[in-house]
């Protein structure tokens, strides 16, 4: 009989399939043939490391194995599913211009800040409330995730400054999230100012990337 000797290797390749999965092209955007690819990639990862977990917590290690694979496998599938179901309800509900990004554990809205607020505005333009009310339904119909609300900034102007605006400005936007009904404890807003920027700052379009505010939704472990 073949024996678990090094859980370690298991945990070695479930990083293997992470990198895999990270470095196809597809991956991050979402765009694959197979729409239901994150809920796979859940399964196969859940699994890896459910079996290396439960072979290093078990005494008979072969089976802990087992067992532990059997339920990392349905863990990361039912997260998968369910961070593919909104995925797809959300690009049906919201407007084009808010970019939905699936990465398998996680999904990121980044919505442009020139369609959310005037120049060095913390006001939401009313047009886009209903956007953001729609992805608070949605977080109210998925209850297992925390949200993360985070602003950006181009590079323009002073960086403490940028950095406060952007501040307000996620917290604007997480404002009408909880008016839309999302508990406050599920609910992160924080600002990041110039520090993260997407494109160059050196270009008009660039700058245009670089300000936006970015809804991380993460399912709970």
């Amino acid at each position: 009989m073949i024996r678990a000797r090094n859980p370690l290797l298991l945990l070695s390749g479930a990083s293997l399939l992470l990198a895999t999965a990270c470095t196809d092209p597809n991956y991050n955007t979402g765009t694959g043939t197979d729409p239901n690819q994150r809920t796979k990639t859940g399964a196969a990862l859940g699994g890896v490391l459910g079996a290396g977990l439960g072979a290093m917590v078990s005494d008979d290690k072969l089976k802990g194995a087992v067992i532990g694979g059997v339920l990392g496998a349905a863990g990361g599938a039912v997260a998968g599913s369910a961070l593919d179901r909104q995925a797809a309800e959300l690009r049906q509900q919201l407007d084009n211009d808010v970019q939905i990004t699936n990465t398998g554990d996680r999904l990121i809205l980044t919505m442009p800040q020139d369609i959310l607020f005037d120049v060095d505005s913390t006001t939401i333009y009313p047009g886009l409330r209903g956007d953001l009310l729609t992805v608070a339904q949605s977080l109210n119909d998925y209850p297992d995730t925390t949200v993360q609300v985070v602003g950006h900034t181009d590079s323009d102007g002073d960086a403490g400054y940028n950095q406060r605006l952007s501040e307000r400005r996620a917290n604007a936007v997480a404002d009408v999230l909880l008016q839309g009904g999302v508990p406050s404890s599920r609910v992160r807003p924080f600002g990041r100012g110039e520090d993260q920027p997407v494109a160059s700052n050196l270009t008009a379009e660039g700058k245009r990337q670089n300000r936006r505010v970015e809804i991380v939704i993460l399912p709970n472990a």
